[in-house]
């Protein structure tokens, strides 16, 4: 099969992976690459080969092994909002440099009950199991904002990958991972989310304010001077408690 009968063939084949999937793969995708291309290694190759190979199936919609099993996940009307919508949504890229080991932050982030000490945004955040929780968003005039999430890809000191479940009010999905480097761990945040119309959706398009780049970016500095001091300055010149 020469290489222009192989295009054919790639851009008449119908989707056979739904939104929600794919979404998936491109968030696991991406995040798996970039930590094998860090590591600049035969093994990294391989990892940036299976995350490439994750993104094509996400960007696509076509997934070679379903095709051979005769199986298909999507449907015309598939809008399910067990997570972000396929090409919808805010998406947000991050990362910083922090100077402990990749292990002790994987267990620091891994229990997400630690993420509202570092993130303006979140009220709360309760751990139900080892996979699911329950995340509460401050919003303007008392409105907040509230979903259960799930953990649908974890690789122990490396990365964690979540995404809102069905029923959730918004549309969200992320994934932190930690890359070992000469001056500590890079650690790498990718957010999309989708809110919804009425208040609660309103009330959530203004929690990054206008710059929710520039947002994401002041929490995880924040989470760095946590992790390296103990302590987060609450205003200017007036550190907070020590960290538990």
């Amino acid at each position: 099969m020469d290489a222009k009968e192989t295009l054919s063939r790639i851009t008449s084949a119908q989707q056979n992976v739904s939104n929600p999937e794919r979404w998936v793969s491109v968030v696991a995708g991406a995040a798996i690459a970039g930590y094998g291309l860090a590591r600049r290694s035969l093994s990294g190759l391989a990892l940036a080969g299976l995350g490439g190979a994750l993104l094509w199936r996400g960007g696509t919609g076509c997934c070679p092994i379903y095709e051979s099993l005769g199986i298909s996940t999507h449907h015309d009307d598939d809008e399910s909002n067990v997570s972000v919508r396929y090409g919808h949504g805010i998406r947000v890229e991050k990362t910083v440099t922090v100077g402990t080991s990749a292990g002790q932050l994987y267990a620091y982030w891994h229990n997400f009950e630690n993420l509202p000490r570092f993130m303006r945004h979140l009220k709360s955040v309760q751990v139900k199991d080892s996979k699911r929780s329950h995340w509460v968003v401050k919003g303007p005039a008392g409105i907040d904002a509230e979903w259960d999430a799930e953990i649908i890809n974890e690789v122990p000191n490396e990365l964690i990958g979540w995404r809102s479940v069905d029923g959730s009010n918004v549309d969200n999905a992320g994934s932190v991972s930690f890359t070992p480097t000469a001056h500590g761990t890079e650690v790498k945040v990718l957010l999309r989310y989708d809110p919804p119309g009425g208040a609660i959706g309103a009330a959530f398009a203004k929690l990054f304010g206008e710059d929710p780049d520039r947002q994401v970016q002041e929490d995880l500095r924040r989470f760095k001077m946590l992790i390296e001091t103990g302590e987060l300055a609450t205003t200017e010149g007036q550190p907070s408690g020590a960290a538990r």
